[in-house]
């Protein structure tokens, strides 16, 4: 079986027509797996671990900007 390095470093070389294979191919292994999805449809998936990246990346956004606040009025 391939690393996670080998099967990244190969994604450039592949067609857009590869790309959307593999891509549907994953997505029916999460779906097969039983993932936790919250969002289902012919683009792809949103699944719950998208959710709390995602959330964790605005309220990283809300801090320095209250860090900034913070030092504007200090």
């Amino acid at each position: 079986m391939r690393t996670i390095q080998e099967i990244t470093a190969a994604l450039p070389n592949l067609s857009t027509d590869e790309l959307r294979h593999i891509e549907r191919a994953i997505r029916d292994l999460y779906r097969a797996r039983h993932e936790t999805i919250i969002y289902d449809d012919d683009y792809g998936i949103w699944t719950e671990q998208d959710q709390i990246s995602v959330a964790a990346e605005v309220f990283q956004t809300f801090e320095k900007d209250e860090d900034l606040e913070d030092n504007v009025d200090a």
